[in-house]
């Protein structure tokens, strides 16, 4: 794929990953007896935000998105059998914060264009085989 059709890829991702995030059901909560407020809604897991569409898997790929608390989203295409696909995208994002994110000539919002990184996630990634 060129790199345009990446970006294009990961722009609908985007799309869809953002309207999942809203659309998440929410739950009725009560309100106490004593209150004269309306029901209030709640996500199903208090404490826990939503997150939108974490992976789409097909019988050809599997698409697993990590998103950082700074909100960067790293989309990895694996085989559907693949297993700890939270290891591998924990160890891109420590690579990228090492390699992409101290480099000064990186231009946030752009493809990443780092050698280092390119190098170090390859040998990781040789060494897993």
């Amino acid at each position: 794929m060129s790199t345009n059709d990446y970006l294009v890829l990961a722009g609908t991702f985007h799309g869809v990953h953002a309207i999942t995030r809203t659309i998440t059901p929410r739950i009725p909560v009560p309100s106490p007896p004593s209150s004269t407020s309306t029901t209030s809604y709640a996500f199903p897991n208090p404490g826990i935000p939503a997150t939108g569409l974490e992976y789409l898997e097909t019988e050809k790929f599997r698409l697993t998105c990590f998103q950082t608390l700074t909100g960067t989203k790293f989309l990895l295409f694996t085989d559907p059998l693949t297993t700890n696909i939270d290891v591998v995208m924990r160890k891109v994002y420590e690579l990228y914060a090492d390699y992409v994110m101290k480099n000064p000539f990186y231009q946030l919002e752009m493809p990443v264009r780092c050698e280092a990184f390119d190098r170090h996630l390859g040998g990781w990634l040789r060494g897993r085989t």
